[in-house]
């Protein structure tokens, strides 16, 4: 009898996080696991899976499975009077192979896991082959250097192949993220462009925000952001030509609802930092090399069945003291 190495790191895992409760114990219709049989799968896993001593093993009946030459048996374990959910496991018909296997549902679209709908966008439009969704947090230093790396450097490598969305995850441990976001969304409202150059500003300005001009040695403060973010977002609005007077309303509200939905759903998607890419549903976590982002980008449009660029070829760094790629040697 054999149990596969990936099975026993399931199995220990499963054993260890499975909640132990009251749950019924319902014998499936089937026909029980001869006894020569049980015992070989009993002996295995006590000795695979380290039970504590007096734990019970308890093996279901045999029931057909999707899987050629094998059958599913549910099994449980029962320690100190508590029983764990059942793990299915598959039994070959031959006895001789004891296999956990984990069924995943690919049925769904993955560019549609975290959805796009409703956000301002840049890039290519929401018909495009490749769908960014960011999660960002507009304090983040992490954020900033990734923004900074993404455009125009994906704009120009993919054109309207690819379409660009931010949602808000403002983290706690940033003082004026929310209101930087809810600042933001404000514009957004009424000018798509003008959202776009604020974010842009406000990453590119984030470490200065709350300074003090007339004071370089004075503390920065939360109060003295938020006011710098307020005529931040003013400004821009102006330069958009936006109704300033529902701009500036809408800034003073400083309503958080749509931002407290936003990060929940960051919170429902288990996400616990920033920044967050999902690049047609593959998710990159952490601000990463630019040519990671664009490798993952060219897999996402070869699934879609449209060719990249050729590939990407990082810049050379040149040595300390080196002349630069194609300097011009200096005159003698």
């Amino acid at each position: 009898m054999r149990l596969t190495s990936q099975a026993v790191c399931a199995l220990l895992l499963s054993a260890a996080l499975a909640t132990f409760g009251c749950h019924a114990q319902v014998p499936a219709p089937g026909k029980p696991v001869p006894a020569a049989t049980a015992w070989r799968i009993e002996t295995l896993l006590r000795r695979k899976a380290d039970l504590p001593p007096g734990s019970q093993i308890n093996i279901g009946t045999i029931q057909p499975s999707s899987t050629s030459g094998f059958s599913k048996v549910s099994i449980s374990f029962t320690n100190e009077g508590r029983t764990s959910r059942p793990i299915d496991f598959l039994l070959s018909d031959d006895g001789k192979t004891l296999e956990q296997v984990t069924v995943l549902d690919m049925s769904a679209d993955p560019k549609a896991y975290v959805s796009a709908a409703g956000r301002p966008s840049r890039g290519g439009p929401a018909s495009a082959p490749v769908t960014i969704v960011g999660f960002d947090d507009l304090e983040c230093p992490y954020c900033a250097k990734l923004h900074a790396s993404i455009f125009p450097a994906i704009t120009e490598r993919y054109g309207d192949k690819v379409h660009i969305v931010y949602r808000d995850f403002p983290l706690d441990m940033h003082p004026w993220a929310m209101h930087a976001s809810v600042d933001v969304n404000c514009l957004a409202d009424q000018s798509v462009p003008g959202y776009w150059n604020a974010v842009d500003e406000i990453h590119g300005r984030a470490s200065h925000m709350g300074e003090d001009p007339a004071d370089a040695k004075a503390e920065k403060t939360v109060l003295r952001a938020n006011a710098q973010l307020d005529a931040l977002v003013a400004a821009e609005g102006v330069k958009q030509h936006v109704d300033a007077s529902k701009l500036d309303a809408c800034v003073k509200k400083q309503d958080t609802k749509a931002i407290t939905e936003s990060v929940k759903l960051a919170t429902d998607l288990n996400l616990q930092s920033t920044p967050i890419l999902f690049i047609n549903g593959d998710k990159i976590d952490g601000a990463v090399p630019i040519e990671f982002i664009f490798g993952t980008i060219d897999k996402a449009l070869l699934a879609e069945g449209v060719a990249p660029p050729p590939p990407y070829v990082a810049p050379k760094v040149a040595l300390p003291g080196a002349p630069a790629p194609n300097a011009i040697p200096a005159a003698k």
